[in-house]
């Protein structure tokens, strides 16, 4: 007779053990939230920027960050977070400009603020915002550039560039990657041989200076798009033989299974085994490795915009906001001009803490 109290055990799929691995790592977990937060961010980056990024205010240039108080001067407290107004003055010494804020009267912080009109996507116009403060009163929590252009609004619309950058070239990288791998491990042979010969070629340079060889060979009368787009090729050219190594030896074994020579009697196509019965079993390794090629991508971005052969004004990325602290001076007298570097190294952090968790996830072998 058998016993109703017992419990069929449940089965679960390779994702779920995936999913259940992934929520265990805790820094993995931090850097997908941080991950989604930034990506989200730069796909309704005009709906969260306080500022158009490109309008200029003489008059608040190199403007520090500024501060968010709960109480008056008088100590008297607001639920409701405010800002000052700042006056400009001259410090009598140095004769720099210096910035006093105007304590007679706070402007709160509004949520959902009508600011500067935008167009979402290019067909939705609006003029929502997150946040804003109501006339004279500014508020820049990154402060200002050298032509008063908000920093925090710049870096939000550069993160689209970089962002946008590193994750469609690491798609692209991985799917001319995981083709070439594919094939050159399917077949062996004098393809494997041709096939590899080449990818010995690409990577007998090194990467940086073959990147910014090939970037100052793009013409200077280029729109700044057809930059973008030529930056991208650049990356995805040099950077797609790591995936395609590390893919040729994983089809090296699965070549040899018996379920491909089980499809291989059945009369299918070397194309379709290819993708749906050797490269399947290798999508958890490519997502891993597409997530960890990210952040080089970035910094690769970021590399050759700060070294002026990436993305060209008036386009911005986070390489184009930090080239202009390469001076020492810039540096000394206005620091906060180096918050890009700081969000780049966030972002960077987050997509390798990303990756680690999915690669620990996707062991088969680990705990």
């Amino acid at each position: 007779m058998q016993n109703d109290n017992f419990k069929k055990p449940k089965i679960l799929s390779h994702r779920q053990l995936i999913w259940r691995k992934f929520k265990r790592n805790k820094l993995g977990l931090i850097g997908a939230i941080i991950v989604i937060i930034l990506t989200v961010i730069s796909i309704f980056a005009p709906f969260f920027s306080p500022y158009n990024y490109t309008a200029t205010d003489s008059e608040a240039a190199y403007r520090s960050y500024q501060a968010v108080h709960f109480f008056e001067q008088n100590g008297k407290f607001h639920l409701q977070p405010f800002v000052y107004s700042m006056k400009q003055e001259f410090d009598e010494q140095t004769w720099e400009r210096v910035y006093i804020p105007d304590r007679t009267k706070i402007y709160p912080i509004k949520l959902f603020y009508r600011g500067w009109e935008y167009k979402l996507f290019g067909l939705i116009k609006s003029d929502l915002h997150l946040f804003g403060v109501d006339k004279p009163a500014e508020i820049h929590f990154f402060g200002t550039d050298e032509l008063g252009r908000d920093l925090l609004s710049r870096i939000i619309f550069g993160g689209r560039v970089s962002i946008a950058i590193a994750i469609i070239g690491s798609m692209l990288t991985a799917l001319i990657g995981s083709i070439v791998g594919g094939i050159s491990g399917y077949f062996a042979g004098k393809v494997d041989n041709i096939l590899q010969r080449l990818i010995e070629l690409i990577r007998m340079f090194p990467t940086l200076p073959l990147m910014m060889a090939l970037s100052a060979a793009i013409p200077v009368t280029w729109s700044p798009v057809l930059v973008l787009i030529a930056v991208m090729f650049i990356m995805i050219m040099v950077r797609w033989t790591d995936m395609a190594r590390q893919i040729r030896g994983k089809v090296l074994s699965y070549r040899e299974q018996e379920y491909v020579d089980a499809a291989r009697a059945a009369g299918a196509n070397d194309l379709y085994i290819i993708i749906k019965h050797v490269l399947s079993n290798c999508t958890s390794h490519i997502i891993v490795v597409t997530t960890l090629a990210i952040p080089q991508l970035i910094l690769a971005e970021s590399s050759l915009s700060f070294l002026g052969l990436g993305i060209q004004p008036p386009m911005v990325s986070w390489g184009v906001l930090l080239s202009k602290a390469t001076n020492l001076q810039t540096i000394g007298q206005y620091p906060w001009i180096m918050t890009p570097g700081v969000v780049i190294l966030l972002t960077i952090l987050a997509f390798n803490f990303l990756g680690d968790g999915l690669r620990d996830a996707a062991d088969p072998y680990g705990r």
